[in-house]
């Protein structure tokens, strides 16, 4: 949808009047990213509003907080997130989502992003950790599979599709879905983008942004949330 220029209609806010600033993957200028210390860390951080954090499951199907399928990138070691049970990962320190919800305040907003389709084990500890009607989150993913699951389960659940385009494409997969909302690439964020997915009752929502000039347009833009790292994680 090409380069972001200022200005133009909004999508939905989530019921705010502000863009919500959000972590991704916690604060990691200090810690380990999806650590337990970032993202308790980050929610710390004035002007930052919640956490943006992925989930998988472990080898004994308990859903934990890290990116990748290994551990090779951020714990530097080769094992792969389903071999190790939830135990073993959190002492190389993969942290349990219940813990994570335990330890945030209710004012954080989460963006809990699926990496795979989890179902009812990850219903289950939100469900307990956020209540029924999970409180002040969403769901994401890339993946159409996991939100249909949650969807299936716990069908008053906001969930975004997430993106690397607001295409014509994109719009449609979120609504047939059920989505409250797509979360994108903020580079493939416009005006006319934007404002198709209002029209079609979908927030919106930017990720990565690491610059504050970048932030401050996409607030103009009317986006309903941000995932930002670095400088733009500072409010």
């Amino acid at each position: 949808m090409g380069a972001l220029p200022p200005g133009g209609a909004s999508a939905p806010r989530l019921g705010r009047e502000r863009t919500l600033r959000l972590a991704h993957r916690g604060d990691h200028r200090r810690h380990p990213e999806n650590s337990l210390a970032a993202i308790v860390g980050a929610v710390e951080v004035p002007g930052c509003d919640g956490v943006e954090f992925d989930v998988r499951a472990s080898r004994d199907g308990v859903p934990v907080i890290v990116h990748d399928e290994t551990l090779a990138r951020v714990q530097g070691r080769p094992d792969a997130v389903a071999e190790l049970t939830a135990a073993e990962l959190e002492a190389l320190g993969v942290p349990r989502l219940e813990d994570a919800l335990a330890a945030l305040p209710h004012r954080a907003f989460l963006d809990v992003e699926l990496k795979e389709a989890l179902g009812r084990a990850v219903v289950e500890v939100l469900a307990a950790g956020r209540g029924p009607d999970l409180h002040n989150a969403v769901i994401s993913s890339f993946d159409p599979r996991a939100i249909a699951r949650i969807r299936g389960l716990a069908p008053g659940w906001p969930c975004w599709l997430n993106a690397a385009e607001l295409e014509p494409a994109t719009i449609r997969a979120a609504v047939d879905l059920g989505c409250t909302g797509v979360s994108v690439q903020w580079r493939a964020l416009g005006p006319v983008a934007v404002a198709a997915a209002g029209a079609a009752g979908l927030a919106v929502a930017a990720w990565t942004v690491t610059a504050r000039s970048v932030y401050a347009r996409l607030v103009e833009l009317g986006v309903a949330a941000i995932c930002v790292e670095g400088k733009a994680l500072e409010g």
